[in-house]
């Protein structure tokens, strides 16, 4: 994975004056597993900082969907473990329904099928545990529960159990998937925060504040719109995992790519 010079988009159309309270922000789209492609982001984003900080520390918002999907799930939470002791940026990782859908199988593993389904066996496999076999019975998936929680450093299990539902910055709300459009930030659900489609991709806007997210992917192009930014490009899938840099007023992209 090339770790090139930070590639600039554009700036998003500014649908008012906005800005982040003099903080240079960073956020990254779903991961999904991607180990390489997360290296080359962090990359371009500490080559873009040493120039753009000025004296101050970085904020680096995750948006969740940090496993499922890709082949590295283990190898990303290691990685944000160790990004979470460094002493040069501040680090804010929002929960994805992928991850609550982990949490959820270590609480009920009789229930692990749904979660397979949509990417955990590859999370199973990166800790070294082998999925049950579908029809397996109970005692199958608890044995798959208990291994994978051998298997799982505390460090991880305590980093799931403390991301966090929304980051307010400025004018920025940081969401994993959106916000339902009729209710306040404040009164939103943690269901709706980590699942919601329909009513918030489709919404014409404006929001309480302008919406960075991700969840919701429909090419290797971000979605970018007046009232919300979208920057999951189905990194597991096209090879792309997207980022912006968001300072005052300016709105910059850069994208990690697979090599060819």
């Amino acid at each position: 994975m090339a770790a090139d010079a930070l590639e600039l988009a554009r700036p998003a159309p500014p649908p008012r004056a906005r800005g982040t309270e003099g903080q240079l922000i960073y956020a990254l789209g779903d991961i999904h597993g991607c180990y390489d492609l997360l290296k080359s982001a962090l990359a371009q984003i500490a080559a873009d900082a040493a120039v753009e900080a000025r004296g101050r520390t970085p904020v680096l918002v995750l948006l969740g969907d940090y496993i499922d999907r890709g082949p590295d799930s283990a190898k990303v939470l290691q990685a944000l473990v160790w990004l979470q002791r460094r002493g040069d940026l501040m680090l804010r990782l929002l929960k994805g329904n992928h991850e609550q859908g982990l949490l959820g199988f270590l609480e009920e593993p009789e229930q692990g099928q749904a979660w397979l389904d949509y990417g955990g066996a590859q999370t199973l496999v990166s800790y070294g545990v082998a999925p049950p076999d579908a029809g397996a019975g109970p005692q199958a998936w608890r044995e798959a529960r208990d291994a994978l929680l051998d298997q799982l450093p505390a460090s991880h299990l305590q980093l799931l159990g403390e991301l966090e539902l929304m980051v307010l910055v400025g004018d920025y709300a940081f969401v994993h998937a959106g916000v339902r459009p009729d209710r306040p930030l404040a009164a939103q659900t943690e269901a709706e925060l980590l699942w919601i489609r329909r009513g918030f991709v489709d919404a014409p806007g404006p929001f309480e504040r302008l919406i960075v997210h991700g969840h919701t992917w429909q090419s290797e192009h971000p979605q970018i719109l007046e009232h919300r930014l979208g920057l999951d490009t189905g990194a597991y899938a096209t090879g792309v995992l997207t980022g912006a840099r968001l300072d005052g007023e300016t709105v910059h992209l850069f994208q990690a790519r697979a090599a060819a």
